[in-house]
């Protein structure tokens, strides 16, 4: 049984009562990995610009194809993921059906949705082919095709417990998995850390990449009676609510809800680098705050990477970590167990390296074919006073 989310946030070495304010700029040569520490991490060079001052709690950028952060602010402080969460559920369960297959929704798939839950409209004896439950998830957040999915994998708390796997595999410390579809429920949290490292896992695989940027939708793809139009709600790749869409970006997922503030993961691809943004729970108060400030990272990112130094390194992925290596033993019988199977990734070091930089140069492929073709406590009752899960 997990500890109610108050006191993990408090008495932990990266809980609210340890964090101070402050901009901590390393000393020219001061190396290793400064991705424990609390505030604002970077490494001054001549030519490389400070990063944006912006609200949020905390923040990392992390150029792909080497694996470097750039700079970060405590990306180890446990919050409230809300649906940025849903990105370790995809890591977790597209691998293990085919996008062609067709599944009915039944009335027990969508039992026990929370009120508030952002919906994708799924209708009970209508059949989807999986790829539109994935539209689903990843266009409209919704947790009608979450528990759809949950459903097909097994069960609700089966598909928490495969997640929390997945994340110890990963080697995403800092994330407890109460609920699959990211809504508020006691003793869930994760961390930007952990996000990005879902957000990487992802982008490995060619489905979860074109799922993520995909604009707009039929639901079902196929039309017919029952079919309607969906679009996606991260506004920094649509372009709404006064966002303008951001030049190059690939997606990935937004998020929202009453504790969690705005959430969102972004990647974008420009000039040959693709960069991945984690940002969680702007604090400025505007709407848009979340997708401005990722914007500004964004821009400071691409700016400084050709020069900048790392503050830190993301852990390699080893390649039974790789979606498209579980997607292989994806239709064989045995293939959960060999998901559970799949080796834990590791910290980089000078033996995995190579193989880091060969999982992200096809990382990469992925990404820029998919911007081309778009242009543990088992989740019970909602409590009194819970928030809602709204849509973005």
């Amino acid at each position: 049984m997990l500890a109610a989310a108050g006191p993990a946030l408090a008495d932990g070495p990266h809980g609210v009562d340890d964090l101070r304010p402050g901009t901590h700029l390393a000393e020219p040569g001061d190396a290793g990995n400064r991705l424990d520490r609390h505030g604002v991490q970077f490494q001054p060079r001549d030519g490389v610009p400070e990063p944006p001052d912006v609200s949020a709690l905390s923040w990392m950028v992390t150029d792909m194809q080497s694996g470097k952060v750039l700079a970060a602010k405590d990306v180890h402080r446990p919050l409230p993921p809300a649906s940025t969460l849903k990105t370790l559920f995809a890591v977790t369960v597209l691998p293990k059906f085919s996008q062609r297959q067709v599944h009915t929704v039944s009335l027990e798939d969508l039992a026990g949705i929370e009120s508030g839950s952002s919906m994708a409209g799924l209708k009970e004896e209508v059949p989807y082919h999986v790829a539109d439950l994935w539209h689903g998830v990843f266009l409209s957040s919704g947790s009608d095709a979450v528990h759809t999915l949950a459903s097909m994998n097994g069960g609700w708390n089966k598909t928490i417990d495969d997640m929390q796997e997945t994340a110890r595999r990963l080697g995403a410390r800092d994330t407890r998995v109460a609920s699959a579809d990211g809504f508020d429920t006691p003793g869930q949290f994760s961390s930007a850390y952990d996000l990005t490292l879902f957000g990487q896992a992802g982008l490995t695989n060619p489905d979860f990449a074109r799922f993520a940027s995909t604009k707009r939708a039929e639901l079902p793809q196929e039309g017919g009676p029952d079919a309607f139009g969906i679009q996606n709600t991260n506004r920094l790749l649509v372009g709404s609510h006064g966002v303008r869409p951001y030049d190059g970006l690939i997606g990935v997922k937004n998020g929202y809800t009453t504790h969690a503030g705005n959430t969102l993961i972004a990647a974008a691809r420009r000039a040959g680098r693709t960069l991945l943004v984690t940002v969680m729970n702007p604090q400025s108060g505007g709407r848009n705050a979340v997708y401005e400030e990722t914007r500004a990272l964004l821009d400071w990112g691409f700016a400084a990477a050709p020069r900048a130094a790392a503050v830190g390194m993301l852990p390699t992925l080893a390649p039974g970590d790789r979606l498209a290596d579980l997607q292989r033993v994806a239709h064989r019988p045995d293939a959960p167990t060999a998901l559970h199977k799949a080796p834990v990734a590791a910290r980089a070091d000078a033996g995995t390296r190579q193989r880091w930089l060969l999982s992200a140069a096809a990382a990469v492929g992925v990404i820029a074919v998919a911007g081309l073709g778009t242009g543990l406590w088992r989740r019970r009752r909602k409590p009194r006073g819970a928030a809602a899960e709204e849509s973005d």
